[in-house]
Protein backbone atom coordinates (compact mmCIF):
# COMPACT_ATOMS: atom_id res chain seq x y z
CA UNK A 1 0.00 0.00 0.00
CA UNK A 2 1.09 3.80 -0.48
CA UNK A 3 0.61 5.61 1.96
CA UNK A 4 -0.74 9.10 -0.60
CA UNK A 5 -1.67 8.97 -3.37
CA UNK A 6 -2.46 12.61 -5.25
CA UNK A 7 -4.30 11.89 -8.37
CA UNK A 8 -4.76 13.37 -11.75
CA UNK A 9 -3.13 16.64 -10.89
CA UNK A 10 -0.40 18.89 -12.95
CA UNK A 11 2.73 17.84 -12.28
CA UNK A 12 5.24 20.72 -12.36
CA UNK A 13 8.30 18.66 -11.32
CA UNK A 14 11.11 21.61 -10.23
CA UNK A 15 13.10 21.20 -13.08
CA UNK A 16 11.45 23.35 -15.82
CA UNK A 17 10.64 20.50 -17.73
CA UNK A 18 6.92 21.17 -19.45
CA UNK A 19 3.90 20.69 -17.38
CA UNK A 20 2.35 16.70 -17.34
CA UNK A 21 -0.77 15.44 -15.92
CA UNK A 22 -0.17 12.04 -13.62
CA UNK A 23 0.01 10.71 -10.45
CA UNK A 24 2.25 10.84 -7.97
CA UNK A 25 2.65 7.95 -5.44
CA UNK A 26 4.15 8.65 -1.64
CA UNK A 27 5.82 5.93 0.49
CA UNK A 28 7.36 5.94 3.67
CA UNK A 29 7.85 9.80 3.09
CA UNK A 30 9.43 9.43 -0.33
CA UNK A 31 7.91 9.70 -3.92
CA UNK A 32 7.36 6.38 -4.53
CA UNK A 33 6.73 7.01 -8.34
CA UNK A 34 4.99 8.71 -10.97
CA UNK A 35 1.96 7.70 -13.66
CA UNK A 36 -1.05 5.85 -13.30
CA UNK A 37 -1.98 4.29 -9.83
CA UNK A 38 -5.41 2.81 -8.49
CA UNK A 39 -6.69 4.38 -5.68
CA UNK A 40 -7.51 0.98 -3.62
CA UNK A 41 -3.85 0.83 -3.88
CA UNK A 42 -3.10 3.88 -1.52
CA UNK A 43 -4.09 4.40 2.33
CA UNK A 44 -4.93 8.21 1.32
CA UNK A 45 -6.26 9.61 -2.17
CA UNK A 46 -5.57 13.30 -2.13
CA UNK A 47 -8.16 14.30 -5.28
CA UNK A 48 -5.58 16.70 -7.57
CA UNK A 49 -8.17 17.80 -10.82
CA UNK A 50 -7.55 20.44 -12.10
CA UNK A 51 -4.84 21.85 -9.98
CA UNK A 52 -1.00 21.80 -10.27
CA UNK A 53 1.40 19.61 -8.04
CA UNK A 54 4.50 21.35 -7.64
CA UNK A 55 7.49 20.46 -4.81
CA UNK A 56 7.46 22.50 -2.12
CA UNK A 57 8.55 25.62 -1.66
CA UNK A 58 12.46 26.42 -0.30
CA UNK A 59 12.25 29.61 1.52
CA UNK A 60 15.97 30.51 1.69
CA UNK A 61 15.53 33.71 3.72
CA UNK A 62 13.38 33.26 7.17
CA UNK A 63 14.39 33.93 10.73
CA UNK A 64 12.16 31.55 12.52
CA UNK A 65 14.58 29.60 14.49
CA UNK A 66 12.96 31.47 17.47
CA UNK A 67 9.13 31.06 16.28
CA UNK A 68 9.75 26.89 15.49
CA UNK A 69 10.57 26.08 19.49
CA UNK A 70 6.61 26.56 19.83
CA UNK A 71 5.13 27.04 16.76
CA UNK A 72 6.54 24.10 14.87
CA UNK A 73 4.22 24.72 11.62
CA UNK A 74 6.38 28.08 10.67
CA UNK A 75 3.04 29.76 10.26
CA UNK A 76 2.12 31.71 7.88
CA UNK A 77 4.37 29.91 5.72
CA UNK A 78 3.08 26.57 5.94
CA UNK A 79 -0.10 27.94 4.62
CA UNK A 80 1.60 29.24 1.38
CA UNK A 81 3.35 25.84 0.18
CA UNK A 82 6.14 26.27 1.90
CA UNK A 83 8.12 22.77 3.35
CA UNK A 84 11.76 24.18 4.19
CA UNK A 85 12.68 26.79 5.98
CA UNK A 86 16.35 28.20 6.11
CA UNK A 87 17.05 30.07 9.33
CA UNK A 88 19.65 31.60 10.68
CA UNK A 89 19.64 34.51 8.92
CA UNK A 90 21.62 37.57 8.62
CA UNK A 91 24.05 36.92 11.53
CA UNK A 92 21.18 36.06 14.46
CA UNK A 93 21.17 32.87 15.14
CA UNK A 94 19.07 31.88 17.93
CA UNK A 95 21.64 29.35 19.25
CA UNK A 96 23.93 29.31 20.85
CA UNK A 97 23.13 31.12 23.66
CA UNK A 98 23.82 30.77 27.27
CA UNK A 99 21.36 30.77 29.83
CA UNK A 100 22.92 34.03 31.17
CA UNK A 101 22.76 36.00 27.96
CA UNK A 102 18.83 35.15 26.99
CA UNK A 103 18.42 38.73 27.83
CA UNK A 104 20.68 39.67 25.70
CA UNK A 105 19.44 37.56 22.82
CA UNK A 106 16.00 38.34 23.40
CA UNK A 107 16.63 42.71 23.05
CA UNK A 108 18.74 41.98 20.50
CA UNK A 109 16.42 39.81 18.26
CA UNK A 110 13.22 42.20 19.29
CA UNK A 111 15.50 45.48 17.68
CA UNK A 112 16.94 43.61 14.41
CA UNK A 113 13.87 41.52 13.42
CA UNK A 114 11.00 43.50 14.98
CA UNK A 115 10.35 40.25 17.01
CA UNK A 116 7.80 40.71 19.92
CA UNK A 117 10.07 40.95 23.40
CA UNK A 118 7.31 39.57 25.04
CA UNK A 119 6.69 36.65 22.95
CA UNK A 120 10.82 36.15 23.17
CA UNK A 121 10.88 36.03 26.89
CA UNK A 122 8.21 32.60 26.34
CA UNK A 123 10.63 30.83 24.53
CA UNK A 124 11.17 27.17 26.18
CA UNK A 125 14.90 27.76 25.66
CA UNK A 126 15.44 24.10 25.68
CA UNK A 127 19.12 24.46 24.81
CA UNK A 128 22.31 25.89 25.18
CA UNK A 129 24.07 25.35 22.39
CA UNK A 130 23.73 24.93 18.59
CA UNK A 131 23.85 21.25 18.46
CA UNK A 132 21.28 21.08 21.17
CA UNK A 133 18.72 23.48 19.52
CA UNK A 134 19.03 21.43 16.28
CA UNK A 135 18.94 17.86 18.81
CA UNK A 136 15.73 19.63 20.95
CA UNK A 137 13.91 20.39 17.52
CA UNK A 138 14.22 16.55 16.17
CA UNK A 139 10.75 15.27 16.58
CA UNK A 140 9.32 18.57 17.11
CA UNK A 141 8.68 19.59 13.58
CA UNK A 142 5.93 20.44 11.54
CA UNK A 143 7.84 21.71 8.30
CA UNK A 144 11.75 21.06 7.66
CA UNK A 145 14.35 22.93 8.78
CA UNK A 146 17.45 24.27 8.04
CA UNK A 147 19.81 26.83 10.16
CA UNK A 148 22.65 28.64 9.75
CA UNK A 149 24.80 29.35 13.04
CA UNK A 150 25.02 33.10 13.28
CA UNK A 151 28.19 35.07 13.78
CA UNK A 152 26.42 37.26 16.68
CA UNK A 153 25.60 34.34 19.02
CA UNK A 154 29.25 32.69 18.60
CA UNK A 155 30.63 36.37 19.22
CA UNK A 156 28.83 36.76 22.30
CA UNK A 157 29.00 33.14 23.53
CA UNK A 158 33.08 33.72 23.42
CA UNK A 159 33.66 37.49 23.68
CA UNK A 160 30.43 38.35 26.45
CA UNK A 161 30.14 42.47 26.67
CA UNK A 162 33.09 42.82 24.62
CA UNK A 163 31.32 40.81 21.27
CA UNK A 164 30.30 44.33 20.99
CA UNK A 165 32.62 46.87 22.12
CA UNK A 166 35.92 45.31 19.81
CA UNK A 167 37.62 43.42 17.42
CA UNK A 168 38.24 39.55 18.40
CA UNK A 169 41.51 38.52 19.78
CA UNK A 170 43.78 35.67 18.14
CA UNK A 171 42.34 33.14 21.03
CA UNK A 172 38.95 34.40 20.80
CA UNK A 173 38.58 33.70 17.11
CA UNK A 174 40.28 30.41 17.57
CA UNK A 175 37.29 29.59 20.08
CA UNK A 176 34.63 30.95 17.55
CA UNK A 177 36.38 28.70 14.68
CA UNK A 178 35.93 25.59 17.05
CA UNK A 179 32.06 26.66 17.09
CA UNK A 180 31.45 26.75 13.80
CA UNK A 181 33.33 23.65 13.29
CA UNK A 182 30.92 21.90 16.10
CA UNK A 183 27.53 23.60 14.22
CA UNK A 184 28.86 22.23 11.15
CA UNK A 185 29.07 18.71 12.60
CA UNK A 186 25.95 18.91 14.05
CA UNK A 187 24.40 19.94 11.01
CA UNK A 188 24.29 23.85 10.28
CA UNK A 189 23.14 25.15 7.18
CA UNK A 190 26.56 26.99 7.16
CA UNK A 191 27.22 30.29 8.56
CA UNK A 192 25.47 33.79 8.50
CA UNK A 193 27.29 37.32 9.28
CA UNK A 194 26.58 41.17 8.68
CA UNK A 195 28.37 44.46 9.09
CA UNK A 196 25.43 46.28 7.51
CA UNK A 197 24.74 49.60 9.12
CA UNK A 198 21.06 49.05 9.74
CA UNK A 199 21.46 46.14 12.51
CA UNK A 200 21.45 47.88 15.81
CA UNK A 201 20.93 46.52 19.08
CA UNK A 202 17.75 47.76 21.52
CA UNK A 203 20.80 49.72 23.36
CA UNK A 204 21.16 51.44 19.64
CA UNK A 205 25.10 49.35 19.98
CA UNK A 206 26.30 47.77 16.56
CA UNK A 207 25.55 43.85 16.40
CA UNK A 208 28.46 41.87 17.83
CA UNK A 209 29.27 41.04 14.16
CA UNK A 210 29.48 44.34 13.07
CA UNK A 211 32.57 44.60 15.57
CA UNK A 212 34.39 41.88 13.82
CA UNK A 213 37.44 42.22 11.45
CA UNK A 214 37.45 41.32 8.00
CA UNK A 215 40.03 38.60 8.79
CA UNK A 216 37.59 36.85 11.58
CA UNK A 217 35.28 36.56 9.20
CA UNK A 218 37.58 34.98 6.53
CA UNK A 219 38.31 32.22 9.49
CA UNK A 220 34.77 31.64 10.20
CA UNK A 221 33.58 31.42 6.70
CA UNK A 222 36.49 28.78 6.07
CA UNK A 223 35.67 26.56 8.57
CA UNK A 224 32.11 25.88 6.53
CA UNK A 225 34.64 25.22 3.77
CA UNK A 226 36.92 23.16 5.32
CA UNK A 227 33.27 21.36 6.08
CA UNK A 228 32.43 20.71 2.40
CA UNK A 229 28.76 21.75 2.63
CA UNK A 230 26.35 24.32 3.27
CA UNK A 231 26.66 28.35 1.67
CA UNK A 232 28.01 31.61 3.48
CA UNK A 233 24.82 34.44 3.72
CA UNK A 234 26.70 37.32 4.73
CA UNK A 235 25.45 41.43 4.55
CA UNK A 236 28.40 44.00 3.64
CA UNK A 237 28.63 46.85 4.96
CA UNK A 238 27.70 48.73 1.63
CA UNK A 239 24.43 46.20 1.24
CA UNK A 240 21.82 48.55 1.36
CA UNK A 241 22.90 51.58 -0.60
CA UNK A 242 24.61 49.80 -3.40
CA UNK A 243 27.81 47.86 -3.17
CA UNK A 244 30.99 49.29 -3.03
CA UNK A 245 34.43 47.74 -4.19
CA UNK A 246 36.21 46.69 -1.67
CA UNK A 247 32.85 44.42 -0.19
CA UNK A 248 32.63 43.06 -3.91
CA UNK A 249 35.86 41.80 -3.61
CA UNK A 250 35.70 40.40 -0.43
CA UNK A 251 32.33 38.23 -1.80
CA UNK A 252 34.70 37.15 -4.61
CA UNK A 253 37.39 36.16 -1.79
CA UNK A 254 34.70 34.32 0.33
CA UNK A 255 33.59 32.24 -3.03
CA UNK A 256 36.78 31.61 -4.17
CA UNK A 257 38.44 30.36 -0.54
CA UNK A 258 34.98 28.27 0.65
CA UNK A 259 34.20 27.01 -2.89
CA UNK A 260 30.64 27.52 -1.43
CA UNK A 261 27.82 29.71 -2.87
CA UNK A 262 28.50 32.97 -0.73
CA UNK A 263 24.64 34.58 -0.73
CA UNK A 264 23.67 38.19 0.14
CA UNK A 265 21.47 40.95 -0.30
CA UNK A 266 20.49 44.09 -1.77
CA UNK A 267 21.56 43.81 -5.22
CA UNK A 268 19.92 45.38 -8.21
CA UNK A 269 16.77 47.62 -8.65
CA UNK A 270 15.42 47.92 -5.48
CA UNK A 271 15.13 44.57 -4.12
CA UNK A 272 16.52 45.37 -1.11
CA UNK A 273 15.00 48.96 -0.48
CA UNK A 274 14.13 51.79 -2.13
CA UNK A 275 17.82 52.90 -2.09
CA UNK A 276 18.58 54.93 -5.23
CA UNK A 277 22.17 54.16 -5.37
CA UNK A 278 21.18 50.37 -5.50
CA UNK A 279 21.23 50.40 -9.26
CA UNK A 280 20.99 47.15 -11.36
CA UNK A 281 23.69 48.36 -13.94
CA UNK A 282 26.49 48.17 -11.46
CA UNK A 283 25.09 45.09 -10.24
CA UNK A 284 24.78 43.20 -13.30
CA UNK A 285 28.29 44.18 -14.34
CA UNK A 286 29.40 42.87 -11.01
CA UNK A 287 27.27 39.59 -11.30
CA UNK A 288 28.73 38.82 -14.87
CA UNK A 289 31.84 38.87 -13.30
CA UNK A 290 31.66 37.04 -10.28
CA UNK A 291 30.58 33.99 -12.88
CA UNK A 292 33.45 34.63 -15.42
CA UNK A 293 35.81 33.94 -12.85
CA UNK A 294 34.26 31.10 -11.19
CA UNK A 295 33.05 32.65 -7.87
CA UNK A 296 28.99 31.39 -6.89
CA UNK A 297 28.12 35.09 -5.54
CA UNK A 298 24.54 34.92 -5.54
CA UNK A 299 21.91 37.54 -4.34
CA UNK A 300 18.19 37.61 -2.93
CA UNK A 301 15.76 39.43 -4.59
CA UNK A 302 12.80 40.78 -2.79
CA UNK A 303 10.07 39.95 -5.85
CA UNK A 304 7.10 41.57 -3.78
CA UNK A 305 6.81 45.16 -3.08
CA UNK A 306 6.57 46.34 0.20
CA UNK A 307 3.20 47.11 1.81
CA UNK A 308 4.15 48.04 5.17
CA UNK A 309 1.22 49.42 7.34
CA UNK A 310 1.60 51.87 10.45
CA UNK A 311 0.09 54.63 12.58
CA UNK A 312 1.72 58.00 14.28
CA UNK A 313 -0.13 56.75 17.50
CA UNK A 314 0.90 52.98 17.36
CA UNK A 315 4.67 53.90 16.09
CA UNK A 316 6.88 52.86 13.57
CA UNK A 317 10.42 51.55 13.19
CA UNK A 318 10.58 52.56 9.28
CA UNK A 319 11.82 55.88 10.35
CA UNK A 320 15.20 54.59 12.48
CA UNK A 321 17.10 56.51 9.33
CA UNK A 322 15.44 59.85 10.59
CA UNK A 323 16.66 60.47 13.84
CA UNK A 324 14.75 63.82 14.05
CA UNK A 325 11.50 62.11 13.33
CA UNK A 326 12.10 58.72 14.85
CA UNK A 327 12.62 60.95 18.59
CA UNK A 328 8.46 61.15 18.10
CA UNK A 329 8.46 57.58 18.87
CA UNK A 330 10.99 57.24 21.36
CA UNK A 331 10.60 60.74 23.56
CA UNK A 332 6.90 59.85 23.77
CA UNK A 333 5.49 56.40 24.50
CA UNK A 334 1.63 57.33 24.22
CA UNK A 335 -0.64 59.03 22.16
CA UNK A 336 -0.77 62.36 23.98
CA UNK A 337 2.61 63.09 24.21
CA UNK A 338 2.89 62.47 20.47
CA UNK A 339 0.09 64.90 19.94
CA UNK A 340 2.11 67.37 22.21
CA UNK A 341 5.34 67.40 20.07
CA UNK A 342 3.48 67.31 16.55
CA UNK A 343 2.02 70.45 17.90
CA UNK A 344 5.21 72.02 18.49
CA UNK A 345 6.40 74.43 16.04
CA UNK A 346 10.40 74.01 16.63
CA UNK A 347 9.23 69.97 16.46
CA UNK A 348 7.16 70.61 13.24
CA UNK A 349 10.44 72.62 12.18
CA UNK A 350 12.84 69.89 12.67
CA UNK A 351 11.27 67.82 10.92
CA UNK A 352 10.66 69.07 7.06
CA UNK A 353 13.34 67.71 5.19
CA UNK A 354 14.67 65.20 7.01
CA UNK A 355 12.84 62.33 5.12
CA UNK A 356 14.43 63.70 2.03
CA UNK A 357 17.79 63.47 3.56
CA UNK A 358 17.74 60.31 6.44
CA UNK A 359 21.58 59.54 8.04
CA UNK A 360 23.62 57.98 5.68
CA UNK A 361 26.67 57.44 8.22
CA UNK A 362 26.51 54.64 10.27
CA UNK A 363 28.60 55.92 12.81
CA UNK A 364 26.20 58.43 13.51
CA UNK A 365 23.26 55.62 14.00
CA UNK A 366 20.64 53.48 12.22
CA UNK A 367 21.06 54.24 8.30
CA UNK A 368 17.90 52.61 7.10
CA UNK A 369 16.50 54.45 3.92
CA UNK A 370 12.80 55.33 4.84
CA UNK A 371 9.80 55.71 3.12
CA UNK A 372 9.87 58.61 0.72
CA UNK A 373 6.15 60.44 0.25
CA UNK A 374 5.45 59.08 -3.15
CA UNK A 375 5.67 55.65 -1.55
CA UNK A 376 3.62 56.30 1.31
CA UNK A 377 -0.10 56.27 1.16
CA UNK A 378 -3.20 56.82 3.50
CA UNK A 379 -4.32 53.18 3.95
CA UNK A 380 -7.32 53.84 6.58
CA UNK A 381 -8.80 57.20 7.98
CA UNK A 382 -11.08 57.50 10.79
CA UNK A 383 -13.26 60.21 9.93
CA UNK A 384 -15.81 60.06 6.55
CA UNK A 385 -14.19 63.41 5.75
CA UNK A 386 -10.81 62.44 4.72
CA UNK A 387 -12.22 59.16 2.97
CA UNK A 388 -11.20 60.90 -0.20
CA UNK A 389 -7.33 60.52 0.92
CA UNK A 390 -7.47 56.69 0.74
CA UNK A 391 -4.95 55.10 -1.56
CA UNK A 392 -3.56 58.71 -2.31
CA UNK A 393 0.22 59.60 -1.91
CA UNK A 394 1.31 62.13 0.67
CA UNK A 395 3.02 63.76 -1.56
CA UNK A 396 0.27 64.23 -4.05
CA UNK A 397 -1.53 65.27 -1.07
CA UNK A 398 1.09 67.78 0.07
CA UNK A 399 0.82 69.05 -3.44
CA UNK A 400 -2.63 69.51 -3.59
CA UNK A 401 -2.56 71.74 -0.30
CA UNK A 402 0.84 73.82 -1.03
CA UNK A 403 2.40 72.31 2.59
CA UNK A 404 5.56 70.07 2.76
CA UNK A 405 4.88 66.70 2.93
CA UNK A 406 5.46 65.72 6.44
CA UNK A 407 3.11 68.51 7.69
CA UNK A 408 0.21 66.70 5.42
CA UNK A 409 0.78 63.79 7.12
CA UNK A 410 1.43 65.19 10.86
CA UNK A 411 -2.15 67.37 10.47
CA UNK A 412 -3.95 64.29 8.77
CA UNK A 413 -2.77 62.38 11.77
CA UNK A 414 -3.70 64.85 14.29
CA UNK A 415 -7.19 65.75 12.78
CA UNK A 416 -8.18 61.74 13.61
CA UNK A 417 -5.94 61.87 16.90
CA UNK A 418 -2.84 59.80 15.48
CA UNK A 419 -4.95 56.71 14.16
CA UNK A 420 -4.93 57.34 10.60
CA UNK A 421 -3.17 54.16 8.79
CA UNK A 422 -0.66 54.71 6.72
CA UNK A 423 0.96 51.95 4.49
CA UNK A 424 4.80 51.81 2.31
CA UNK A 425 3.70 50.54 -1.04
CA UNK A 426 6.69 50.37 -3.70
CA UNK A 427 4.45 48.67 -6.04
CA UNK A 428 5.07 50.36 -9.77
CA UNK A 429 5.81 50.05 -13.35
CA UNK A 430 9.32 51.27 -12.77
CA UNK A 431 9.39 48.95 -9.60
CA UNK A 432 8.43 45.65 -11.43
CA UNK A 433 10.31 46.46 -14.50
CA UNK A 434 13.57 46.58 -12.42
CA UNK A 435 12.26 43.99 -10.45
CA UNK A 436 11.74 41.14 -13.41
CA UNK A 437 15.33 42.01 -15.17
CA UNK A 438 17.49 41.87 -11.46
CA UNK A 439 15.66 38.56 -11.51
CA UNK A 440 16.05 37.19 -14.50
CA UNK A 441 19.41 37.27 -13.72
CA UNK A 442 21.49 33.72 -12.97
CA UNK A 443 22.97 34.99 -10.05
CA UNK A 444 19.38 36.61 -8.36
CA UNK A 445 17.55 34.24 -6.34
CA UNK A 446 13.81 34.65 -5.44
CA UNK A 447 12.94 34.86 -2.20
CA UNK A 448 13.34 36.84 1.13
CA UNK A 449 10.38 36.50 3.37
CA UNK A 450 12.31 37.25 6.26
CA UNK A 451 9.19 34.85 7.83
CA UNK A 452 9.44 34.65 11.37
CA UNK A 453 10.41 38.57 11.38
CA UNK A 454 9.06 41.83 11.57
CA UNK A 455 5.82 40.61 12.31
CA UNK A 456 4.37 43.53 14.01
CA UNK A 457 4.13 45.29 10.55
CA UNK A 458 4.45 42.68 8.10
CA UNK A 459 3.91 39.19 7.37
CA UNK A 460 5.95 38.43 4.04
CA UNK A 461 5.70 34.81 4.27
CA UNK A 462 3.08 35.19 1.16
CA UNK A 463 6.36 35.92 -1.22
CA UNK A 464 5.10 32.31 -3.00
CA UNK A 465 1.85 32.85 -3.53
CA UNK A 466 2.32 36.41 -5.02
CA UNK A 467 5.24 35.50 -7.15
CA UNK A 468 2.94 32.41 -8.66
CA UNK A 469 -0.17 35.12 -9.27
CA UNK A 470 1.46 38.31 -10.54
CA UNK A 471 5.06 37.25 -11.96
CA UNK A 472 3.87 34.03 -13.23
CA UNK A 473 -0.21 34.23 -14.14
CA UNK A 474 -1.13 37.66 -14.52
CA UNK A 475 2.44 39.50 -15.35
CA UNK A 476 3.85 36.87 -17.70
CA UNK A 477 7.31 37.67 -15.94
CA UNK A 478 7.88 33.54 -16.14
CA UNK A 479 6.36 30.12 -17.57
CA UNK A 480 4.79 28.51 -14.76
CA UNK A 481 7.69 25.39 -15.12
CA UNK A 482 10.45 28.30 -14.59
CA UNK A 483 8.47 30.08 -11.70
CA UNK A 484 8.49 26.62 -9.77
CA UNK A 485 11.94 26.00 -10.62
CA UNK A 486 13.23 29.15 -9.03
CA UNK A 487 11.39 28.41 -5.76
CA UNK A 488 12.41 24.58 -5.94
CA UNK A 489 14.87 23.63 -7.17
CA UNK A 490 17.07 26.16 -7.44
CA UNK A 491 17.08 26.86 -3.66
CA UNK A 492 17.84 23.44 -2.80
CA UNK A 493 20.87 23.40 -4.66
CA UNK A 494 22.37 26.36 -3.23
CA UNK A 495 21.48 25.29 0.56
CA UNK A 496 22.65 21.74 -0.69
CA UNK A 497 19.89 19.51 0.00
CA UNK A 498 19.89 16.19 -2.49
CA UNK A 499 16.94 14.98 -2.47
CA UNK A 500 14.42 18.61 -1.75
CA UNK A 501 13.00 20.71 -4.58
CA UNK A 502 12.06 18.24 -7.11
CA UNK A 503 8.72 15.31 -7.85
CA UNK A 504 11.45 12.83 -9.03
CA UNK A 505 10.82 8.96 -7.36
CA UNK A 506 13.24 8.66 -4.49
CA UNK A 507 12.78 12.05 -3.61
CA UNK A 508 11.69 13.46 -0.35
CA UNK A 509 7.86 13.73 -0.71
CA UNK A 510 7.43 17.65 -0.09
CA UNK A 511 4.76 18.73 -2.42
CA UNK A 512 2.62 21.82 -2.75
CA UNK A 513 -1.06 21.28 -4.48
CA UNK A 514 -2.77 24.88 -5.54
CA UNK A 515 -4.82 25.79 -8.62
CA UNK A 516 -3.10 27.89 -10.89
CA UNK A 517 -6.56 30.29 -11.83
CA UNK A 518 -6.39 31.25 -8.00
CA UNK A 519 -3.42 31.43 -6.68
CA UNK A 520 -2.57 34.41 -4.58
CA UNK A 521 -1.69 36.32 -1.71
CA UNK A 522 -5.15 36.53 0.28
CA UNK A 523 -5.42 38.11 3.33
CA UNK A 524 -3.65 39.27 6.00
CA UNK A 525 -5.21 39.65 9.85
CA UNK A 526 -3.97 40.50 13.43
CA UNK A 527 -3.74 37.57 15.80
CA UNK A 528 -2.90 36.89 19.76
CA UNK A 529 -1.66 33.46 18.88
CA UNK A 530 1.78 33.85 20.33
CA UNK A 531 3.59 33.40 24.29
CA UNK A 532 2.29 35.78 26.59
CA UNK A 533 -0.68 36.18 24.81
CA UNK A 534 1.70 39.00 21.84
CA UNK A 535 -0.43 39.46 18.31
CA UNK A 536 1.54 39.66 14.59
CA UNK A 537 0.35 39.89 11.55
CA UNK A 538 -1.00 36.09 10.04
CA UNK A 539 -1.03 35.90 6.30
CA UNK A 540 -3.72 33.31 4.40
CA UNK A 541 -3.02 32.79 0.78
CA UNK A 542 -6.23 31.80 -1.97
CA UNK A 543 -5.97 28.64 -4.14
CA UNK A 544 -3.47 26.95 -1.78
CA UNK A 545 -5.33 23.06 -1.39
CA UNK A 546 -2.71 21.12 0.09
CA UNK A 547 1.12 21.51 1.63
CA UNK A 548 2.65 18.17 2.32
CA UNK A 549 5.91 17.37 4.30
CA UNK A 550 7.37 14.33 4.19
CA UNK A 551 4.56 12.22 2.82
CA UNK A 552 2.18 13.90 5.77
CA UNK A 553 -0.75 16.44 4.75
CA UNK A 554 -0.45 19.50 7.12
CA UNK A 555 -2.66 22.16 5.57
CA UNK A 556 -5.31 21.34 3.45
CA UNK A 557 -7.68 24.48 1.81
CA UNK A 558 -5.74 27.10 3.88
CA UNK A 559 -6.10 25.24 7.46
CA UNK A 560 -3.76 23.15 8.99
CA UNK A 561 -4.74 19.74 10.00
CA UNK A 562 -5.59 19.01 13.76
CA UNK A 563 -3.87 15.55 13.32
CA UNK A 564 -1.24 16.40 10.94
CA UNK A 565 1.94 15.15 13.86
CA UNK A 566 4.73 17.05 13.45
CA UNK A 567 6.56 15.59 10.26
CA UNK A 568 9.36 18.12 9.30
CA UNK A 569 12.86 17.29 9.84
CA UNK A 570 16.00 18.71 10.61
CA UNK A 571 17.47 19.11 7.41
CA UNK A 572 21.75 19.27 6.86
CA UNK A 573 23.63 20.03 3.66
CA UNK A 574 25.08 17.07 1.91
CA UNK A 575 28.49 16.87 2.39
CA UNK A 576 31.15 14.27 0.96
CA UNK A 577 31.34 10.75 2.92
CA UNK A 578 34.08 8.68 2.81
Amino acid sequence: MYDLLIRGGTVVDGLGLPRRRTDVAVAGGRIAGLGRFDPSDAREVLEADGRVVAPGIIDLHTHYDPQLTFDPYATSSCYHGVTTVVAGNCGFSIAPTRTADREFMVQMFARVEGMSRRALEGLPWDFETFPEYLEARRGRLGVNLACYVGHCAVRRWVMGDASFEREARDDEIEQMRRLVAEAMDAGAAGFSSTHAPTHLDSHDRPVPSRLSSIRELEVLAGEVGRANGGSIAYLPGSAVGGLQPDDGELLLRLARDTRLPVIIQGLGARSKVDAPTATWEESRRYLDRTIDEGASVYSMVIAQPFNRSFSLAEGTQLYQGVPALDRLFRAADDVPGRVAMLRDPGFRASIRGAVENPNRDPAKGPALPPPQWPQLCVEQVVHERNAHLLDRSMAAIAAERGVDPVDAMCDLALDEELGTGFAWRTDSEQWREGTLAASRHPSMILGTSDGGAHLDRDDGSFFSSHFLRYWVREWGGWTLEEGIRQLTAWPAALAGLTDRGLIQPGYAADLFVFDPERIGPGSKTFVHDFPNGEGRWSSRPQGVHATIVNGRVIVRDGELLPDCGLPGQVLRPARPRV
